[in-house]
């Protein structure tokens, strides 16, 4: 499980501080998909970061006992400097498990080719998300934190990121922000409405949707 309890998060402006999370609180089970809409700015990626441990809330708690994927096709913690392939030997080295096998997996996923083997700098923002998606899958979580990762590339790249992650892996924990309306009502358990700081859950996707709409 994940209990989330009065998470505060605040960012300091010219204008003095901001509060994007205003004491929000909920629990993600094992097996239970949920999907968070929002805004743009309303802190729907900070909560991914925090639920990752990529930042830390201002106040409050967030427990994981279970383990917790970093956000799915995140770029933020790659090295530019380092071809594709010594990234993800960097990877599989903290999470202390074999190359050779997840580098065949990376290759065929990410179809980047030669370009395995040049440096980050070099790719394009496409082949970076590619990349970025096919490493998130070598490594197995309990739970997958998705801030609109399937929404990079094309429509056959799209697919097989959803097969991969969603359908392959159906026994896991999600949490998943999206604008896709029928993605979240085809996987999402629970939909919860992030605005003005709080966080308003909802049983039914459509419910949620509806509510998300008349909101803006």
């Amino acid at each position: 499980m994940i209990l989330v309890k009065n998470i505060v998060k605040r960012y300091q402006t010219r204008n003095g501080y901001h509060t994007v999370l205003d004491g929000i609180s909920f629990s993600l089970k094992k097996g239970e998909k949920i999907g968070i809409l929002g805004r743009n700015g309303a802190g729907k990626s900070t909560l991914i970061r925090l639920l990752g441990g990529i930042e830390d809330p201002d106040s409050g708690t967030i427990r994981r006992d279970m383990k917790v994927s970093w956000p799915l096709a995140s770029k933020g913690g790659f090295q530019g400097s380092l071809t594709g392939a010594d990234n993800l030997r960097f990877i599989c080295r903290i999470y202390g498990v074999g190359f050779e096998d997840k580098m065949r997996f990376v290759e065929e996923f990410s179809e980047l080719g030669k370009y395995m083997h040049e440096p980050l700098k070099s790719y394009s923002s496409g082949m970076r998300s590619r990349l970025a998606f096919a490493m998130s899958m070598v490594i197995e979580f309990d739970c997958y934190l998705i801030d609109e990762a399937m929404s990079a590339g094309d429509a056959r790249f799209r697919d097989r990121c959803r097969y991969e992650l969603l359908e392959k892996r159906s026994d896991r924990s999600i949490v998943m922000v999206s604008h896709d309306h029928r993605q979240m009502r085809q996987f999402c358990n629970v939909c919860y409405v992030l605005q003005n700081g709080a966080l308003y859950r909802f049983d039914n996707p459509d419910a949620a949707f509806s509510y998300y709409k008349n909101a803006q």
